[in-house]
Parts: structure tokens; C-alpha cells; sequence
């Protein structure tokens, strides 16, 4: 993913305001250079200012499309249950994938509408993707025969398709 500077990313968001979006606290990182764009498909975080509100970056056609998003509370960690991010398709115990709710661009998303999707609960799909980051208590990992390139194409397909459905209202 190419850098992004804090006017770019306030300026993405097609689902809230522009008041809200000047609310928004950026990613630890941003202001120093801490945040790895390299290793980045899309750029992902939880607002330290308000742990429900999640935020999240990908580059699209014409520009970056940035949505906020509604996180759950955090639940206790458990083996027992596994669940898949619907984008990178991880495996992770039950608490590392939350369904995250977006409202919906427009006047659909004033009126209450939302959509939602489960993802990595710490939105790090492409460290996860790269083998840079591996998911807690899981101790077998799924071997997949597509290469790293196509992994990442059918993530940022599947995310496309989630923030289509947002921008789409």
C-alpha cells in the first residue's frame, strides 16, 4: 500500500461525516513513520479514543475509500471455537474475528442502515496473509496452494466487494 498522510485518510471516508471524520484519531505510528505500508494491503485500526470504532483504509479506483466501523466488545479467549476472516480467510480461535458493522453510505446510513462482515479482529489481514503475524491459540495452520500474490488478490477482492456494499448505500 502507498503511504498516506492524515489529510488523505480524513478526507477517504465515504460513511460518516465530515465532522466525524475530523474526529478520528489516526494509527499509532502515522505521525513517525511507524506504520510497515510495505507489508500493508489495506490500512486497519481501532480509534484509541473510542475502543468500538474501528477504521479502515484500501486503496480503490479512484482513490483511497476509507470506512469507519462498529467493533464488538471484546470476548474471552477461547480454543474451543474456531472462526475464518471472510477476507484474508485466517483461522482463528473464536476471538480473533469480530463482526464488524458499517453504516451504510448516504442517506441509507443516516437512516440506520448498516452492513456487516467478520474480520480479523485486529484488522492485521495482510500481516496474517504474509506470515508476519500468526493467529493465537491456533497451532495448524492450512496450507493453501495459491502464492502469496494470489492470496492477497482474492483478500482485496473480498474486501472490495465488503466496501462496495457500504459505498454502494
Amino acid at each position: 500500500m502507498e503511504p498516506l498522510d492524515e489529510r488523505t485518510i480524513r478526507a477517504s471516508f465515504v460513511n460518516c461525516s465530515k465532522g466525524e471524520a475530523s474526529r478520528v484519531r489516526m494509527p499509532v505510528g502515522l505521525a513517525d513513520d511507524g506504520v510497515p505500508w510495505g507489508d500493508l494491503d489495506f490500512l486497519g485500526w481501532t480509534d484509541p479514543g473510542a475502543p468500538q470504532r474501528a477504521l479502515l483504509v484500501a486503496p480503490g479506483p479512484h482513490g483511497p475509500v476509507g470506512v469507519v466501523l462498529r467493533r464488538p466488545e471484546a470476548r474471552k479467549v477461547t480454543a474451543m471455537r474456531s472462526s475464518m476472516c471472510r477476507v484474508c480467510l485466517t483461522d482463528h480461535a473464536s476471538s480473533g474475528v469480530a463482526l464488524f458493522v458499517a453504516p451504510l453510505a448516504g442517506a441509507a446510513g443516516r437512516q440506520g442502515n448498516t452492513v456487516g462482515e467478520y474480520l480479523c479482529a485486529d484488522l492485521a489481514c495482510s500481516l496474517y496473509l504474509r506470515g508476519k503475524r500468526q493467529p493465537k491459540l491456533r497451532l495448524v495452520r492450512r496450507e493453501e496452494t495459491l502464492s502469496l500474490d494470489e492470496r492477497i488478490g482474492r483478500a482485496m477482492s473480498n474486501l472490495d466487494a465488503f466496501l462496495g456494499r457500504i459505498a454502494a448505500g
